[in-house]
């Protein structure tokens, strides 16, 4: 995209005004995993520098998250496709292909988790936090009764799943909001149905911040960091 300059514009505008026009090419986007289209995928850049979060979720979670956790699900399915029929496919499809197959448990949970964390770093917002507004808050009061009843069952999703997982925001068959927990690496999104956000409860996400305390991560994700936009994107695509 080519800007067109007003004068001299010092290297701080240039760079403002070039960040501006990047970010809204990016919203203007729906929502991808990869930026391939099937293998070999490559690790998604985060929407935000790794500090950013902070101090609800510090840099040093974030890059031992996304740049050792995503990176080795990025890179084991790589190697588990490769030569194979599932090589031509994209990440949603693989995950679809695959669930249910215990013959292929490691393609399925691989592809799935490299999908759950580029979903997940874009529900979260460092200036994200607390009640949405507009279409999604009008389908929150729709399903919920508020968004006061919506948080206590999305708390409760995330804080009870047994061991790892992820609690989600995402649109029944029916077409009403629902919130869903699910185990290890499964995903709504590889039985059909569309997710609006998702909070990650597997250790890894929040230990090295908040220890044993999962709630302590959930209360902070659902004040400081969820990320509304993004769903209202989901919600409309």
């Amino acid at each position: 995209m080519t800007i067109p300059l007003i004068g001299s514009p010092t290297r701080r505008r240039l760079l403002g005004m070039t960040l501006s026009a990047a970010a809204a090419g990016v919203l203007a986007r729906p929502f991808i995993a990869s930026a391939q289209g099937a293998a070999p995928f490559s690790l998604p850049p985060l929407p935000y520098d790794e500090g950013a979060l902070a101090p609800a979720i510090s840099s040093t979670t974030i890059g031992v998250h996304y740049g050792k956790h995503h990176k080795a699900y990025v890179d084991n399915l790589n190697k588990l496709v490769e030569g194979t029929d599932l090589a031509g496919k994209s990440l949603e499809d693989i995950a679809k292909a695959v669930r249910g197959d215990a013959g292929k448990a490691g393609v399925f949970n691989n592809a799935a988790q490299a999908w759950n964390h580029a979903f997940y770093w874009n529900s979260m917002n460092p200036k994200g936090g607390g009640a949405p507004t507009g279409t999604v808050a009008d389908r929150i009061n729709e399903a919920f009764g508020d968004y006061g009843k919506f948080r206590q069952e999305f708390f409760t999703a995330a804080t009870t799943q047994f061991g790892s997982g992820w609690a989600w925001l995402a649109v029944s068959p029916e077409k009403k909001l629902q919130v869903v927990k699910t185990s290890n690496a499964d995903t709504p999104m590889a039985q059909g149905i569309k997710c609006l956000l998702t909070c990650d409860v597997w250790e890894h996400a929040y230990y090295l911040d908040y220890q044993n305390r999962r709630a302590d991560y959930v209360n902070a994700w659902l004040d400081k960091l969820v990320n509304w936009e993004f769903a209202a994107k989901q919600l409309a695509s």
